[in-house]
């Protein structure tokens, strides 16, 4: 047993070894952010239950919109991967910007959300747990500003590569540019998984 136990630990620290530097990046951020959300989210509910009742708010509209918006973006990325190992650069870049622009929505309406949120009565520098909501949904915002980042890099590499055939061809046999794809639609729905969770924690507190 112990025998069978080292060698599954060795699998995975050459598993490990093996990733690529933008792979390790990646799935370190993912841990970093999940944890840093875990203990927000704690904070939250423990705050929440010590302060006074959100039972005479309710949950923006803008939020709800945002949700769908995101949730929606999630299928639009699910489209970038396979237009692009079919070589059709044009279908990717159209998924690509999509996938953005959604981005940029969700952006638009959690901003007016806290707008609705401050005029409800909830003021990130009142209650604890109305803080927790601001705080909560802002840094989810700053990491899917950054997958915006990406993505507006990816579509930048390909709008260039179209230009050159030699760039072309590199584009679409070079594994790493794939794995690049691949990354930022793992991201990107690791922002949605998370941002659903949060929703879901908004919608019990203010119900």
């Amino acid at each position: 047993m112990n025998l069978r136990k080292e060698t599954k630990k060795i699998h995975w620290f050459k598993r490990i070894e093996q990733m690529h530097p933008y792979q390790t990046l990646i799935y370190l951020a993912m841990f970093s952010s999940g944890l840093i959300f875990l203990f927000l989210t704690l904070s939250f509910i423990f705050s929440q239950s010590e302060s006074s009742s959100f039972a005479q708010y309710k949950i923006p509209k803008s939020f709800i919109i945002s949700s769908l918006i995101l949730f929606g973006s999630a299928f639009i990325s699910e489209r970038i991967l396979p237009a692009f190992l079919s070589h059709n650069l044009k279908k990717t870049k159209i998924n690509l910007a999509y996938t953005l622009f959604l981005g940029l929505s969700f952006t638009a309406f959690q901003f007016k959300g806290w707008q609705e949120l401050s005029n409800s009565g909830v003021d990130f520098t009142g209650l604890p747990a109305g803080s927790f909501l601001y705080l909560l949904s802002g840094i989810h915002l700053v990491h899917l500003a950054g997958a915006m980042v990406y993505a507006l890099v990816l579509l930048v590499l390909i709008y260039n590569s179209e230009k050159d055939e030699v760039k072309t061809l590199v584009l679409l046999t070079n594994p790493y540019e794939k794995m690049k794809l691949e990354l930022f639609i793992i991201y990107w729905k690791f922002m949605d998984i998370v941002w659903l969770i949060l929703f879901g924690l908004f919608l019990w507190v203010l119900q």
